[in-house]
C-alpha cells in the first residue's frame, strides 16, 4: 500500500494483518485492573483536534494507534497496550517520551514507559506488535522506526510514524530522518535472511540505550543467518549511554560505506554501580580495568561469523571504542579507506575478542589509547591496494562494483594512538606492512603476560615511532578482577584493587629462559629501521599463576637502536582501584638480569644492533654477517654467565648475556 507520512513526502509500505489493531483515529479500551485504578475519559475533540489527557492514578490502555494534537500524562498517569504489543510516542516525526525503567525493575530493567508530562503537535501514540528478544536471562522489548524481514519491510512491528520523508520500499529506503529523544528506541531494525539498502539516511539519538551486547537502543541493527544491511551515504550522530549506531549480529553481513558515524557519552543511571560491572547482560561503561572511561562506543560486531565492513566511511566515538567486535565468536572485522577516531582524550579504534579477524587497509586512527585492545585475534594493518581490497570484496561479500572498486584510491594505514598501538589481553598476532606509519604516545606494543605476536614488514615503508621511546613491553597483567556481589541484578561488581608485588621474583625450578617456548611473546621485524627499546618484566616463579615467560625477538635486514633486556616495572602507585584506572599500563623499567624473562634476541641476515644501554638477554644469536655496536665514540662488551666473551657474527650464545655499553 501507498502511505503519505504526516511531516514529509510519500512514503510506501507493505502492510500486513493486524488482528488487533483497530485502522481508527482513537480507539479507547478500559483495562481490567483492580477498581481502585483510575481510567482516563474519552478523548475530547476540538476544531484544532483530538486532546487525550491521562490524569494522576488514571491508567489508559490504547489497543490501537491514536492520534491526538495534545497529550497530557499527569505524574502517575499511565498508558497501556495489550500484551504482545508495544507502545511509541512521536511527536512531528520524533521518537520521543520514552523512558527506561529502572535496572532492577521487570525485563531487567529494559522496559520503556511514556513519560509525563505535556506533548504537542502531531502526536502519534504506536501501537505495535512486540520484537521482545533474549540475551542470557534477561528480555529486551525492542521497539523500532522499521522493522524488516525476508519478506520485507513488516508495518504491524514498526512505527511509521517515526520515519521522516524519505521513500521506504521492501527492499531499501532512501533519504530517510530518523529522530529520537527517548530512551531505547531503535531505527532501523534487519533480520530473518532479508536484505536491505538504506541511503542516505540521517539518523540522530539522543536519550539512553540499555544493552549494546544486542542493540537494544541502536540506530541500526542488522541480525541473523543471510541477513545483509547496507548503509550508503548515512548521517547517524548519537548521544547516550550505550546509544549505538550500528550493531551486526549473528552471522548477518552489515556494509557501511560513504558513512559517517558518531557516538558521543551519556549520563549514566544513578543506580548503575559507580565502579561499573563486567556481567554484560547490564554492561554499560567501558570496564575501568582497560584503562579508559567512557559509556557508548559507536559500534558492536556480536554473534558467531558475523561480518561488519566499513568502506570509505568515519567512525567515531567520544571515548570508550569506534569499533568493536564483543561478545561475539570467529567475526570478521573489515575497515578500507576509513577513518577511526576517539573526539575525546580516552579510547580505542577497535576492540577484538573471540578469535575475531580484524583488516585495516587505508585507514586513518586518530585515537585517545589504543589503535587496538587484542582478547584473542588476528589483525591486519596494510595499504588498500587494489588486489587486496578486490580479496576482501570477494571473500567477505562486500558488495563493492568494479566502478566502487575503481574509484577507491590506494592509502596507506596511519595509526596516530595517543598511548599504544596494541593492547594483549589474550594470544594473537599482530601484521604490520605496506607503507603503514604507527605513532604513539607511548609504548608501541602492550603485551600483558600472553603470547601476542606481532609482525612487521618495513620493506614498503612501514615504520614504528614510539613517544616514550619503548617499541615492546612484555609485563605482568596489572588489570584488578572483577568482585561477586549479591542483592543487585548484576553478577558483578568491577571494584577489585591491583596490587603491585614487592620483594624479588622467586627463580622457578621448572621454566626455560634460553630457548623458545610456545607461550613466548614474539616479534618479528624485517626490512625496517627501529629506535627504541625492547623490555620484559614478567616476574613469574609463581606470581600470578605463572613460572616464567619470555620475549623472543627477530630481526631480519633491519637495524635496532635501543636496550633490549630483561627488567623490572614500578608503576607510580602501589595499588591501583578504580580511582587510579589511568595508572595502568603506565610503568617504569629499570633493566635487571633475567629470572624467569627470558630475551631472546636473533640478529638475522643483513641486521644490526646498536647497544644504547646495558641489556640482559638469556639467548643472542647472530648471522654471519649481523653486527652488534655501540654508538659513535662507545664500545659494546658481553660476558657470558659472568665471563667476557667476543662478540664474533655467526655466533650463539645462551645463558646469563650482559651486554654492556663504556
Amino acid at each position: 500500500m501507498t502511505r503519505t507520512s504526516r511531516t514529509g513526502p510519500e512514503v510506501a509500505y507493505r502492510a500486513r494483518p493486524r488482528a488487533l489493531l483497530v485502522a481508527v483515529a482513537a480507539v479507547f479500551a478500559p483495562t481490567l485492573a483492580a477498581p481502585a485504578v483510575a481510567h482516563a475519559a474519552s478523548p475530547k475533540s476540538t476544531k484544532a483536534g483530538t486532546r487525550i489527557t491521562v490524569g494522576s492514578g488514571e491508567t489508559l490502555e490504547l489497543t490501537g494507534t491514536t492520534t491526538a494534537c495534545v497529550l497530557t500524562i499527569e505524574e502517575g498517569g499511565v498508558i497501556t497496550v495489550p500484551d504482545g504489543y508495544r507502545l511509541s510516542l512521536t511527536v512531528n516525526g520524533v521518537e520521543t517520551g520514552s523512558d527506561l525503567a529502572e535496572l532492577t525493575d521487570g525485563y531487567g530493567g529494559a522496559a520503556t514507559a511514556i513519560a509525563a508530562g505535556t506533548y504537542r503537535g502531531t502526536v502519534v501514540l504506536s501501537v505495535a506488535e512486540a520484537n521482545d528478544l533474549a540475551f542470557s536471562d534477561l528480555t529486551f522489548p525492542f521497539r523500532q522506526a522499521l522493522y524488516v524481514d525476508v519478506d520485507g519491510v513488516d508495518e504491524a512491528k514498526s512505527v511509521p510514524s517515526a520515519v521522516l520523508g524519505g521513500t521506504v520500499t521492501d527492499t531499501a529506503a532512501s533519504n530517510v530522518r530518523l529522530l529520537s529523544d527517548g530512551e531505547s528506541f531503535n531505527g532501523v531494525y534487519v533480520t530473518g535472511g532479508g536484505t536491505y539498502t538504506l541511503t542516505n539516511p540521517k539518523i540522530a539519538y539522543t536519550g539512553n540505550g540499555r544493552c549494546d551486547f544486542i542493540g537494544y537502543g541502536a540506530s541500526v541493527v542488522g541480525t541473523g543467518e543471510g541477513t545483509t544491511l547496507v548503509l550508503d551515504g548515512a548521517t547517524i550522530s548519537n548521544e547516550g549511554v550505550v546509544r549505538t549506531a550500528v550493531i551486526a549480529d549473528a552471522t548477518a553481513n552489515v556494509i557501511v560505506k560513504n558513512s559517517t558515524l558518531h557516538c558521543a557519552d551519556g549520563t549514566v543511571p544513578d543506580e548503575y554501580p559507580t565502579a561499573g560491572t563486567g556481567d554484560t547482560r547490564y554492561m554499560i561503561t567501558v570496564p575501568w580495568m582497560l584503562g579508559l572511561s567512557g559509556n557508548v562506543r559507536t559500534t558492536n560486531l556480536l554473534g558467531t561469523s558475523t561480518k561488519a565492513s566499513f568502506v570509505n566511511s568515519t567512525i567515531s566515538s567520544e571515548k570508550w571504542g569506534a569499533l568493536s567486535v564483543d561478545g561475539g565468536s570467529y567475526c570478521t572485522l573489515t575497515a578500507i579507506n576509513s577513518t577511526i577516531a576517539n573526539t575525546g582524550d580516552e579510547g580505542y579504534g577497535s576492540y577484538a575478542i573471540g578469535n575475531v579477524t580484524e583488516h585495516f587497509l587505508g585507514c586513518t586512527f586518530d585515537v585517545g589509547d589504543y589503535a587496538l585492545i587484542h582478547w584473542g585475534a588476528s589483525a591486519h594493518y596494510g595499504d588498500s591496494t587494489k588486489d587486496a581490497v578486490a580479496a576482501l570484496n570477494d571473500s567477505l561479500d562486500i558488495g563493492l562494483t568494479s566502478a566502487e572498486l575503481n574509484a577507491l584510491p590506494v592509502k596507506s594505514t596511519v595509526v596516530n594512538a595517543g598511548r599504544f598501538m596494541v593492547l594483549w589481553y589474550a594470544v594473537g598476532s599482530v601484521a604490520i606492512d605496506g607503507g603503514t606509519q604507527v605513532n604513539t604516545g607511548e609504548t608501541a606494543f602492550m603485551c600483558k603476560a600472553v603470547a601476542g605476536s606481532v609482525t612487521v614488514d618495513g620493506s614498503e615503508g612501514a615504520s614504528i615511532s614510539a613517544g616514550n621511546g619503548v617499541i615492546f613491553q612484555l609485563m605482568d597483567t596489572d588489570r584488578p578482577s572483577s568482585v561477586s556481589v549479591s542483592g543487585k541484578p548484576w553478577k558483578t561488581e568491577t571494584i577489585g584493587t591491583y596490587t603491585e608485588p614487592t620483594g624479588s621474583p622467586a627463580k622457578s625450578s621448572s621454566w626455560v629462559t634460553t630457548s623458545a617456548q610456545s607461550t613466548d611473546a614474539k616479534a618479528t621485524f624485517t626490512d625496517i629501521d627501529l629506535k627504541g627499546d625492547f623490555y620484559n618484566s614478567v616476574w613469574g616463579g609463581g606470581n600470578a599463576s605463572l613460572q616464567g615467560q619470555n620475549l623472543t625477538l627477530s630481526f631480519t635486514r633491519s637495524s635496532v637502536e635501543g636496550v633490549i633486556s630483561a627488567s623490572t616495572t614500578k608503576h607510580s602507585v602501589s595499588t591501583i582501584t578504580s580511582a587510579e584506572y589511568r595508572r595502568i599500563s603506565e610503568v617504569t623499567n629499570t633493566t635487571s638480569a633475567v629470572v624467569n624473562n627470558g630475551v631472546l634476541v636473533t640478529l638475522g641476515s643483513g641486521s644490526t644492533w646498536t647497544v644504547t644501554g646495558t641489556s640482559y638477554l638469556s639467548a643472542l644469536t647472530l648471522a654471519s654477517d649481523a653486527t652488534v655496536t655501540a654508538p659513535s665514540g662507545r664500545t659494546v662488551t658481553l660476558t657470558v654467565d659472568g665471563t667476557a666473551t667476543e662478540l664474533k657474527a655467526g655466533s650463539s650464545y645462551t645463558g646469563a648475556l650482559t651486554l654492556t655499553v663504556a
